[in-house]
């Protein structure tokens, strides 16, 4: 019997699942509700759609927001903090940032109460030297004091502990011999890179996320094995590549973007293969419209983001915009008279009106349902049969319609009208105000609803085309068996060039590349290859910000050799030129850290295998009213998963499939490539 590989992802209105039997070529999707509280009940729902015997399974992959969600909704563990003696208020204090600008005031409670940030004498200098020895026994007391608080979780945050670690060490070694459980890190373990609040910031929040983190995906492991799964279960990380359960639990804040980070990782992919190099995303959920852009075939990563005011994650990250313009976001009118859409959603519960749940605000799908662009008779996911349009028709009316003096219709397609230019704006602040011109690059809209908004947002940004994958609505799932095994390592060096110790560097490179492939060899995976990358975060001396170098590394038999100062120089001269156009006259060059990945390359499936074997005839299944703009359009209707490769479906027309509905407008036309994508462009266009 043949195993499968299954993508899951759990989001904030649906749980997606991705099927995949390489031996035989083919997959298969399901897209339920998200169970809550207990996530577990929709993810194997899912995943129970299409495999009986979970015994069939080889590996299951997980994209996750739990993490984001717990972080957001603050309901991570009671966490305590024993810091160096005079840095108790970092998390408070931040980088004296406010959470508006421009406002007089603003309030900040960081994660951990300051009640439960405790002092211990210690301290080591910025060059290493230790200047006093922590005091053990103040930590022990310190630890006990927080155990007599409450609080179930705990993190060592020292001064200066990327320099050298062996105060911090120790602290943290006396720390896990009092406390009770495993939800216990230190700054050096998370992050050994300058900076103290970005430091401090991200321990403290993978502090406060291990209970909630390693008891979600211990419930969920043990959910799978209880019936009958027995491969391996692996979690997307922020970064776009997968991680092991156990390294998850320990490093949940990893986690913090991992279900659009695989949408991401699939979109590349997808893209790359259909011959598109560069690619703006957009993930529009029931909740979020997730934005990223994939550059030459690569995902932008960033080094650090902020998950909410003041709660700084430094960790590589694929760089993703979210704005709350889902499904699901709720269309109402300010004071001001002006419509707004979101940030608050109904979710999968509620839902939207036409739902019939219990809720009575419209929401983008509602405007959607009402102008026909959506099929009442064919909900996608869920259980429900059928869609409430006159329930959605009188929410509409009565929320937008009537307080801006609006037929009904005309109030829906100003909802989506708002949708649509949000969305727009979030792909020029990613793509167009960065330089990069937006004909260059072809739009994927992907998630549930992403492919009926496609020709609003072409008009809008200027974007020539979109590719609309093969399985949309779960394309986040499918990036989860797509990605490859990915562990990022960072250390702070801290020195002029002229000055570095190339013996010291050797080390911790070397340093990281066993420990990432110890992490790969105990993975159950198989890699066709695996990948070394380093870069170094340079800059003149004198200057704030850097640029990362990247730097060409050989290795014989497992052993790092290392660069030469003169290759070093040579790389950040290269790098700074292409960055800024000029180099410093006699400026004096420095590093400030190492960043290292190691990767292991998972096999990937030919996506031609996806696409439709048919040669039918390319005809409608039927006919339907839909509204565009002023007017009412007899809009033909296709079963697009059966539609063969090459048939062009000119506009207006609606492609329908269980994950999703595709929205071809009046003036463009959709083309099925050889990989079963619809690539929609104007109709003039010539192939």
């Amino acid at each position: 019997m043949s195993k499968r590989m299954i993508g899951v992802d759990v989001g904030g209105t649906f749980t997606d699942v991705f099927v995949l039997n390489e031996e035989a070529g083919t997959a298969a999707v399901a897209k339920v509700p998200t169970s809550r509280p207990d996530q577990s009940g929709g993810f194997l729902d899912g995943i129970g759609r299409e495999v009986k015997d979970l015994s069939e399974i080889s590996v299951v992959v997980h994209g996750t927001t739990a993490g984001t969600n717990a972080l957001l909704e603050r309901k991570g563990a009671k966490t305590g903090v024993i810091c160096t003696s005079g840095l108790r208020d970092v998390l408070e204090m931040r980088r004296r940032d406010r959470p508006r600008t421009w406002g007089l005031r603003g309030d900040f409670e960081p994660v951990v109460d300051r009640r439960n940030r405790l002092e211990v004498p210690e301290r080591t200098l910025a060059d290493g030297t230790i200047r006093t020895q922590v005091d053990l026994e103040a930590v022990r007391a310190a630890a006990e004091q927080l155990l007599e608080n409450g609080c179930e979780a705990a993190a060592i945050l020292f001064a200066n502990a990327y320099a050298n670690p062996e105060n911090e060490a120790a602290a943290v070694a006396v720390l896990r011999e009092v406390w009770p459980n495993a939800h216990v890190s230190a700054s050096h373990e998370i992050l050994p890179e300058i900076r103290e609040f970005e430091r401090f910031s991200t321990t403290a929040l993978n502090t406060y996320l291990q209970p909630e983190i390693s008891g979600y995906l211990g419930h969920l492991e043990g959910a799978l094995h209880d019936v009958g799964f027995d491969g391996e279960f692996m979690i997307v990380q922020s970064n776009g590549g997968v991680m092991a359960v156990e390294t998850a639990c320990k490093m949940p804040v990893r986690t913090a973007l991992s279900g659009p980070a695989a949408g991401v990782i699939a979109a590349g992919y997808i893209a790359g293969s259909a011959g598109f190099e560069n690619v703006i995303t957009g993930d529009m959920g029931g909740t979020s419209f997730d934005v990223s852009l994939i550059h030459e075939g690569r995902s932008i990563l960033s080094p650090q983001t902020s998950i909410d005011f003041g709660m700084v994650v430094r960790t590589p990250m694929i760089e993703i915009t979210t704005i709350g313009a889902g499904g699901g976001s709720i269309a109402w009118v300010d004071k001001g008279g002006l419509l707004n859409i979101g940030p608050e959603s109904a979710g999968s519960n509620p839902g939207p009106v036409a739902y019939g749940l219990g809720n009575d605000r419209p929401t983008v799908t509602d405007a959607n349902i009402v102008l026909g662009r959506i099929d009442p008779e064919n909900p996608i996911g869920g259980k429900l049969e059928r869609l409430d349009v006159e329930a959605a028709s009188k929410a509409i009316d009565a929320h937008v319609g009537k307080p801006l003096c609006l037929t009904t219709l005309e109030a829906a397609e100003a909802i989506l009208r708002v949708a649509n230019s949000r969305m727009a704006g979030a792909i020029r602040l990613v793509g167009i105000e960065r330089g990069f011109d937006p004909k260059r690059f072809a739009f994927m809209p992907f998630g549930g609803g992403g492919a009926l908004h496609a020709g609003a947002v072409l008009a809008e940004t200027g974007i020539e085309r979109a590719i609309v994958p093969r399985y949309p609505g779960v394309t986040s799932a499918m990036g989860c068996v797509i990605a490859d095994m990915r562990q990022d390592f960072v250390q702070t060096i801290n020195t002029l060039v002229s000055t570095l110790d190339e013996a010291a560097l050797t080390d911790f490179m070397q340093s990281h590349v066993d420990q990432g492939m110890a992490l790969l060899d105990a993975s159950k995976t198989k890699f066709d290859s695996r990948e070394l990358s380093f870069e170094l975060d340079m800059a003149y001396i004198g200057q704030t910000h850097t640029v990362p170098v990247p730097i060409t590394i050989e290795t014989v038999k497992g052993k790092v050799v290392p660069p030469t100062k003169a290759q070093i120089e040579e790389a950040f001269d290269a790098t700074y030129q292409a960055t800024f156009g000029r180099l410093l006259k006699n400026g004096v060059r420095r590093i400030l850290n190492l960043r290292s990945a190691v990767t292991g390359k998972r096999p990937k499936f030919d996506l031609a295998t996806l696409a439709p074997k048919s040669d039918a005839e390319v005809a409608p299944k039927a006919i339907r009213r839909v509204h565009f703009g002023s007017d009412w359009h007899d809009t033909e209707i296709y079963d697009r998963l059966i539609l063969p490769v090459g048939a062009v479906i000119k506009g207006p027309a609606i492609l329908t499939q269980p994950d999703t509905t595709v929205l071809i407008e009046p003036d463009l036309q959709g083309r099925v490539d050889s990989f079963g994508n619809t690539i929609i462009e104007k109709q003039e266009a010539v192939f």
